[in-house]
């Protein structure tokens, strides 16, 4: 079995990193834009396997689809960060064109992969692969969600004094400020999360979640890529292990939760088929306003890219 992952930069480089460390296949291919790059960091971690105790294989190629042909997965990271001076519009513009060319190449070389696409702006480049795959929305989705229930956990883990592994979160909407973590569907060991914490710590928390990109930003000078890598390998063993795992991801809703034509964060179950179920939740009136403005915010990202044809 084989996994491919495109763009060997940070986020891709740990994501193949973890895919192979777990040994959810016998190959994975890195493929990046740049010579040398996907070679040196498969290479690089191909060193591991004698001190991490794995035998997955691990191939880096410049641009050479033809090595990826046959992959059961496909994680798309390809992109640009954007830029000072740089509009939402000239980002979407300019990673719409990789994305595009990306998924096209992918796709001839292997028609039955599922695609997870974790380039930015998220939903809305997700929205750009499904467009130019021109194969099921339950093959084609977007890491987010993941990602942002992590990052809510491990702040309540620390606010709360207890492992992360005994809390279970779940969100909705976009990739964002506008995201809407649910507190009410939070819990600890079972617990409802509401009876370990007050209001003011859980809302200044979910906020900080909401954000949670931006503060590594602002730390590093540079996007987030243990956290984002980590999150795109859990969706890969999902669907390589059949787990039939509920998560949050980015995925295309025709009338679930009154939307349609909209790729926007829902839980689902994913297994080898890719999202084999959309779970709609019970929101009380409060929770489905957040998620109808959250869901306003996606479709005017996605209008760009449709006026860009």
């Amino acid at each position: 079995m084989k996994v491919t992952v495109v763009g060997a930069g940070n986020v891709g480089a740990t994501c193949a990193n973890v895919i192979a460390q777990k040994e959810l296949v016998n190959e994975v291919v890195l493929v990046d834009i740049k010579d040398g790059i996907a070679q040196g960091k498969a290479l690089d971690i191909w060193q591991t396997s004698g001190i991490n105790n794995y035998d997955t294989r691990l191939i880096g190629v410049t641009n050479d689809y033809t090595k990826t042909a046959g992959s059961e997965v496909v994680v798309i990271t390809s992109g640009l960060p954007r830029k000072p001076g740089m509009s939402r519009d000239d980002l979407i513009s300019t990673n719409a064109e990789i994305v595009k060319s990306v998924t096209e190449n992918v796709i001839k070389h292997s028609p039955d992969a599922i695609l997870i696409i974790v380039s930015n702006p998220l939903d809305v480049m997700t929205y750009c692969a499904y467009l130019n795959a021109k194969i099921p929305s339950t093959k084609v989705m977007g890491m987010a969600g993941i990602l942002d229930t992590a990052r809510f956990r491990a702040f309540l883990a620390e606010a709360i004094d207890c492992s992360p592994k005994d809390i279970q979160a779940m969100l909705l909407g976009g990739h964002g400020d506008t995201m809407v973590p649910l507190p009410r569907y939070t819990t600890v060991s079972g617990i409802p999360v509401t009876e370990l914490i007050d209001d003011v710590r859980l809302n200044a928390i979910v906020d900080r979640a909401k954000k949670g990109g931006g503060e590594l930003v602002a730390l590093m000078g540079t996007s987030a890529w243990y956290a984002p890598g980590a999150a795109a390998a859990q969706m890969v063993e999902s669907i390589i292990r059949d787990q039939k795992r509920i998560f949050p991801v980015c995925a295309w809703l025709t009338g679930e939760y009154g939307l349609k034509d909209i790729y926007l964060g829902v839980p689902v179950v994913l297994g080898k088929n890719g999202i084999e179920k959309i779970i709609e939740l019970k929101l009380n009136e409060d929770e489905m306003k957040l998620v109808n403005e959250s869901a306003k915010a996606v479709k005017e990202v996605m209008s760009v890219l449709d006026n860009l044809k």
